[in-house]
């Protein structure tokens, strides 16, 4: 083993190369470690690479470390010179050892920024880094400070593209489409980031809220993006029902998810929905607007209504849906804390959701939203003959009806086959007399002093807070 400063430097110089030249010799390295090993055994690198994995024998690690960064010390204070080549392979060699040097990466982000570097490489180094480290604060910082650059990029393409669109129509369809690509294909990659990394390390706040960083400034309204994370994260959260900060993401999924079915613009100006309020347009000035002169809504009514019921819809099946999961998961798992925690927000979202729609239905004089947290739960169903009656005068004649409410759900028209299909069933929307009925249902089987506590907790909840604002 080498003992002496020269030696030491010789030693440190070829082991930082040799990383270099792993890194050549496979590009698709996909994960680092260090190898458990005291002493020199071989006259070798201490440098493995086997298929796509870089391992680092541990005893050169004393030697590597402070010599790389003391180097790039002495290279910020100005009292050493590196090239850019030295000062990549140093930086690189550094933040795989130690990725909570931020000098490390505040050089590269200066490497980066004069065009040594590009936005790819550096979101590959701290991918392998967070492979070793998946929870170091300053690796998600530098990742989400290289893809704001990125972001950059394509705003500062997309604006040069639209002051040259006259001149090349058919190339700027071809740059359109390449920088969507790009955008999406770098979503998925730190989609999968993400999620390696909170598999490493549980309740990883730091790679969760990466997560909703990226969803935040890369995914803005687009609702496909939002549902398939929803559901793609469905089986994780049933596989790590302890990790709050997933259930957290779900929250902010859950959340993002109904702000933009909220924000879908009217198709017209008399439309209404739960989501969208009523109209302004004063009643006196739309007559014709409502019915034509045989009873039938008119077509731009019918739209609007339909896309009010559809939103809505949309709404209670999302909340459907994340309560039965919570159902399923408190009874298959019980004496999880988090599962009782994130059925308690997601209640609360819905309570106030409700809460708030209505206080929007109030002010408007052309529309209502009733009650959907009466205590009759039952499942809305709409069958044939019920649509086959409606809306029939004595003489057979069709009329203006009123929209029909069932099961404390408002509904449009049932005899409009265009927006009530055959068969439309509607989820159980949750309610305080559904939640008290679980809470009693896990407390007549519940064998588990945890889970008894927990269920205590959450009816306690549920009669002080919920309880008081009905």
């Amino acid at each position: 083993m080498a003992e002496s400063e020269e030696e030491v430097d010789v030693l440190v110089q070829r082991v930082v190369k040799d990383i270099a030249n792993a890194f050549k010799k496979n590009p698709s390295i996909d994960e680092i470690g260090v190898i458990p090993c005291p002493e020199a055994r071989y006259n070798r690198s201490p440098i493995v690479l086997v298929e796509n994995k870089l391992g680092v024998e541990s005893w050169c690690v004393k030697f590597l470390l402070p010599y790389v960064h003391n180097k790039l010390l002495l290279y910020r204070q100005r009292k050493h010179w590196l090239d850019r080549e030295a000062l990549v392979d140093i930086t690189c060699t550094l933040l795989l050892l130690n990725p909570d040097f931020t000098t490390a990466w505040n050089v590269r982000k200066e490497l980066l920024q004069c065009g040594v570097l590009n936005p790819e490489k550096d979101l590959y180094l701290g991918k392998l880094a967070l492979t070793k480290f998946p929870k170091s604060p300053e690796t998600w910082i530098h990742r989400r400070w290289v893809l704001q650059q990125v972001l950059n990029q394509i705003s500062t393409l997309d604006h040069n593209k639209n002051q040259q669109q006259a001149e090349a129509v058919q190339a700027d369809a071809e740059r359109n489409e390449q920088l969507s690509d790009r955008l999406a294909r770098t979503l998925r990659q730190e989609m999968k980031v993400c999620s390696d990394a909170a598999g490493r390390y549980p309740s990883n706040y730091n790679a969760w809220s990466h997560r909703i960083w990226v969803l935040q400034h890369m995914a803005r309204g687009n609702v496909k993006v939002f549902h398939d994370e929803l559901s793609s994260m469905r089986l994780w959260v049933s596989m790590h029902v302890s990790d709050h900060s997933g259930f957290h993401y779900r929250q902010f999924l859950l959340k993002e998810l109904i702000a933009e079915i909220c924000k879908r613009p009217a198709r017209t100006s008399t439309g209404c929905s739960p989501q969208r309020g009523c109209s302004t347009v004063p009643e006196g000035s739309r007559p014709h607007s409502r019915s034509h002169s045989n009873g039938e809504p008119s077509g731009q009514e019918a739209g609007g209504e339909e896309d009010g019921h559809a939103d809505f819809t949309t709404v209670l099946q999302l909340f459907h849906q994340e309560m039965d999961l919570c159902s399923d998961l408190i009874q298959s798992f019980p004496g999880h804390e988090t599962l009782w925690s994130h059925r308690r927000h997601v209640f609360y979202l819905w309570d106030q959701w409700v809460r708030e729609h209505q206080h929007s239905h109030s002010r408007g004089s052309d529309c209502k939203l009733n009650h959907v947290t009466d205590p009759d739960p039952g499942v809305a169903e709409i069958s044939s003959q019920s649509r086959a009656g409606q809306g029939h005068g004595v003489n057979g004649q069709k009329h203006a009806t009123e929209p029909m409410e069932v099961d404390g759900l408002f509904l449009p028209d049932p005899h409009n086959s265009k927006r009530l299909k055959r068969g439309v069933l509607l989820p159980r929307p949750p309610t305080l007399p559904t939640e008290l009925s679980f809470v009693s249902s896990v407390l007549g089987g519940c064998c588990n002093t945890e889970q008894r506590h927990f269920a205590l907790a959450y009816r306690k909840w549920l009669d002080t807070v919920i309880g008081l604002q009905s």
